[in-house]
């Protein structure tokens, strides 16, 4: 054990320096890249998250309602394709990928749409990059992108333009800290007119999630909708 531990401090010690160096290798390509790099860091720092947790605020403005309407909520994300967003307050609702299925249910509706998971091909959306799915420089155009109005000082943003026909969205924003590249806000431009913004907090990578937090049971008494894939 008197062995082991200036070993393992050691080991620390070589951590620590390699996370601030590829910090400080962050920030000044954030600071000073054009867009296709910056889409390439972030597609090599995605590529070593594993695993990640955390708290989130959706907001939607606009549409053709030109209704506002925001909520709260926790994401867990592990990859290959493994997602639960799971939505607090008055209207509970949680959206759940195993990697092969897409579970959406809302209990209020006594409904539970399933969808099969896209092929890593045409996985397009940020939510499934980040569990693992699809790529950004082969599946997006990539622009400069403005901060939205609320982001933090420090962050950099990157505008991505489907390369095929999405009914969504047109366009979507990932604003990113520019000293780690770690995920701040996500935020989507529908064809309505609507804008719709997640905001996170309490994020932690790798943190060991196990499978079962992806395994999503239907209730009783519910219905279930499934596509012609499934």
């Amino acid at each position: 054990m008197l062995l082991y531990r200036p070993a393992q401090r050691f080991g620390r010690r070589v951590r620590n320096a390699a996370v601030a160096s590829a910090a400080l290798w962050a920030a000044t390509l954030a600071a000073t890249a054009d867009p296709d790099s910056l889409a390439r860091a972030l597609q090599r720092k995605y590529d070593t998250v594993r695993d990640f947790t955390a708290d989130f605020v959706h907001s939607y403005q606009g549409g053709v309602l030109r209704k506002t309407v925001t909520e709260r909520g926790r994401l867990l994300v592990k990859k290959p394709g493994m997602m639960r967003w799971a939505y607090s307050g008055d209207e509970e609702k949680v959206f759940v990928s195993d990697g092969r299925k897409l579970y959406s249910y809302i209990p209020a509706d006594k409904q539970v749409y399933v969808s099969s998971v896209p092929p890593d091909d045409q996985a397009s959306t940020p939510a499934l990059f980040l569990a693992g799915k699809g790529q950004l420089l082969r599946d997006f155009v990539v622009s400069d992108g403005e901060l939205p109005p609320g982001a933090p000082r420090g962050n950099v943003a990157l505008k991505l333009a489907p390369k095929r026909h999405e009914g969504d969205y047109d366009w979507l924003l990932l604003v990113v800290d520019e000293s780690t590249l770690q995920l701040r806000m996500l935020v989507t431009g529908d064809k309505q007119g609507g804008q719709s913004t997640f905001t996170f907090s309490n994020l932690k990578e790798n943190v060991g999630l196990s499978d079962r937090e992806f395994v999503f049971k239907i209730p009783r008494g519910v219905d279930v909708v499934t596509d012609s894939a499934r």
